[in-house]
């Protein structure tokens, strides 16, 4: 969890219910690091969530490299786990969003992009880790901007200038009178919208999960005292239900992404919305 000083002080102390002191409620403060290496006020630093990110990128490159690096007709147990994962996003979202024929292409990119998402939220249950790295918007910003640049490019690649301008604004002649208003919110939500809903539900969802848990696991440890122990029990158990909940979460959020990520591409091959 953050290495917030008042959450520290409240464990080094025993701090707790009647003891006199006030519960230390998560907040922004929470989802602040100090730098690992380097120095914040000129902002180069390495700090906790840059390290996360790393890590999660060479632990996806090690698994896939250790269950294809020598693949076998009749695939191990890793095998087994790493083609299941690969076909799953393949068929169950590429597939099914953009086609086989037009998807096959991307399957590599979206693959890819399903087990960093995933791996970037599943660090928020992980002992000692215990921090969604995407619960820090620039994350799912950067991942976001991404797939913005590639459906862009591909648009403009499918349909030179004037299709594109057509693409984005959902020309449609038939709309009559309204087609300028019509264009005009289709421009904007394609070009400026979309990018900020597709990294804010992911990063909204992860925060907010992030806050639920430090507030239960917080909350079990300062009512563990007097009859506030019936108290601390319920917490934990809430602690140990939004921990299940958030496996789910995370899995969930990763596919999104990913099926956004591909409706978007899809469109761009499209001669309109």
């Amino acid at each position: 969890m953050s290495a917030d000083p008042t959450q520290v002080l409240a464990f080094e102390t025993d701090c707790h219910l009647f003891d006199g002191c006030g519960f230390p409620a998560p907040g922004l403060h929470s989802f602040l690091f100090e730098p690992l290496w380097g120095d914040a006020d000129s902002n180069v630093y390495f700090n906790k969530t840059m390290l996360l990110a790393l890590l999660g990128s060479v632990v996806i490159i090690g698994f896939f490299w250790a269950a294809f690096a020598k693949p076998k007709m009749i695939p191990g147990k890793l095998q087994m786990v790493a083609e299941a994962g690969y076909d799953f996003v393949r068929r169950g979202i590429v597939y099914e969003t953009m086609g086989k024929r037009e998807g096959e292409k991307y399957v590599p990119f979206m693959v890819s992009l399903f087990f960093f998402v995933w791996m970037m939220n599943l660090w928020s249950i992980i002992p000692i880790a215990q921090f969604p790295v995407t619960a820090i918007i620039a994350y799912p910003a950067a991942i976001a901007l991404i797939v913005y640049v590639m459906w862009v490019a591909l648009t403009f690649k499918r349909h030179g200038f004037v299709g594109a301008f057509k693409n984005f604004t959902g020309y449609d002649k038939s709309l009559g009178a309204v087609l300028p208003l019509s264009m005009t919110i289709e421009f904007f939500s394609n070009l400026l919208v979309r990018p900020f809903t597709h990294t804010v539900r992911l990063f909204a969802n992860m925060f907010a999960g992030h806050t639920l848990l430090l507030l239960f696991t917080i909350a079990s440890w300062y009512m563990l005292n007097g009859i506030g122990i019936a108290y601390s029990a319920v917490s934990f158990v809430m602690v140990l239900v939004m921990t299940a909940f958030e496996l789910f979460i995370q899995a969930v959020q990763a596919y999104v992404f990913v099926l956004l990520a591909c409706s978007y591409l899809q469109g761009a091959m499209a001669e309109g919305h």
